[in-house]
């Protein structure tokens, strides 16, 4: 990581919702999920604020080879969001403790405020972190084969 990397480092980013982002869409094989409003799933709504921390650390990480997964995610999901709409979600590095990062976000439909709250991440070096899932699939295929 570089030396830029601290907290106060803010990002914005915006999405047009499709409909593939919606509730139903989610889990096409849960009838449940397909049954429900066409609004922007909560699912997907999580994975929207981690591409937004993405974004704002990348240019801080010797990206590709560092990179950051998500560990911990707490937030709300305040307002429905139909197809169509632009959400824009700001984020805020507020801590950097070693390799542990941890981000205010917060995201608004033009209408609502449709989420808020925090998400913590973690800089891994790519190559190890590929290499341990490696060797996790090898591991359980070998015991489920014995």
């Amino acid at each position: 990581m570089k030396d830029s990397l601290k907290p106060g480092i803010h990002y914005t980013h915006t999405f047009v919702i499709p409909a593939s982002k919606t509730v139903p869409s989610l889990y096409p094989e849960a009838e449940e999920f397909i049954q429900m409003p066409e609004v922007f799933a909560t699912g997907f709504l999580i994975g929207f604020l981690e591409w937004a921390c993405i974004l704002c650390i990348n240019p801080h990480l010797e990206w590709p080879q560092e990179q950051s997964v998500g560990t911990h995610i707490d937030v709300s999901h305040e307002a429905a969001t139909p197809p169509g709409f632009e959400v824009t979600a700001d984020v805020e590095l507020v801590e950097v403790d070693g390799k542990r990062l941890v981000f205010n976000v917060e995201a608004h439909d033009g209408v609502d405020l449709i989420s808020k709250g925090r998400h913590v991440r973690f800089i891994v070096d790519k190559r190890k972190f590929d290499q341990r899932l490696q060797e996790k699939h090898e591991e359980h295929f070998n015991d489920v084969l014995i």
